[in-house]
């Protein structure tokens, strides 16, 4: 499904050339909940927007269901992020003057959907993460494990092929933490990926598979072991 082939990315910071990802090789298949894991500086997010099309490789190739993400225009690879990928963010990243359930149909809405059509696929996503009940709800007015779960709603609306998470469980407690997570882990199909970068190592283990990133390098790619997983279920 997703697949990075020896790519790098550099980016000039005056006259410091900073190397955030060197010569990395990754590939993630429909039913993982693959997670990304490194300290600060590590790579880790870039790696994520490289997978998403978010950013292209400096180097080496991306490639998202066997298409390239370097041969398509800026506009086909925002069509595809719209389309084939969910976002969810530490931020949330929700327009303050919009409910929760515009706030999770709007993707639909931009992608020409009819209005009705829309809203009731975005209470449906609301329903699936337990929200429901907070549709006409304005962000201001939620906690931020509610945030998390309508920006969650948002990234499936579109029933896409690939969730990537960007330390998605940043801001949360760790009762809420483990909540949000838990919803993360059942998103993965046969036909749809899950991945997601943090720095907690008990996030982590939430996944089915555990990669490791220092230096712009991966170190470790394995499988989370049962007493991982059931340490954290």
């Amino acid at each position: 499904m997703i697949e990075l082939i020896d790519v790098t990315k550099t980016y000039d910071q005056g006259r410091r050339v900073v190397n955030a990802v060197r010569g990395v090789s990754l590939a993630v298949q429909g039913g993982e909940f693959v997670t990304i894991m490194g300290p600060s500086g590590s790579g880790k997010s870039t790696l994520m927007h490289l997978m998403g099309a978010l950013d292209t490789p400096s180097t080496g190739r991306a490639v998202f269901q066997g298409r390239d993400l370097q041969s398509m225009t800026d506009r086909e690879r925002s069509l595809l992020r719209r389309t084939k990928i969910g976002f969810v963010f530490q931020a949330f990243n929700l327009l303050p003057t919009l409910t929760a359930g515009e706030n999770v149909a709007l993707p639909l809405l931009l992608d020409g959907v009819d209005r009705r059509t829309a809203t009731t696929r975005a209470s449906e996503c609301l329903e699936r993460v337990g929200l429901a009940h907070r549709a006409d709800h304005y962000p201001e007015e939620m906690s931020g494990g509610e945030m998390q779960r309508v920006a969650v709603a948002r990234a499936l609306v579109g029933e896409p092929e690939a969730v990537l998470c960007d330390e998605p469980t940043g801001n949360l407690d760790t009762a809420t933490s483990r909540e949000v997570l838990g919803l993360l882990a059942d998103l993965r199909t046969p036909a749809r990926a899950v991945v997601m970068v943090t720095h907690d190592p008990t996030a982590a283990a939430f996944g089915t598979r555990l990669v490791s990133i220092r230096d712009g390098k991966i170190d470790a790619d394995r499988p989370v072991t049962a007493s991982e997983a059931n340490g954290v279920r």
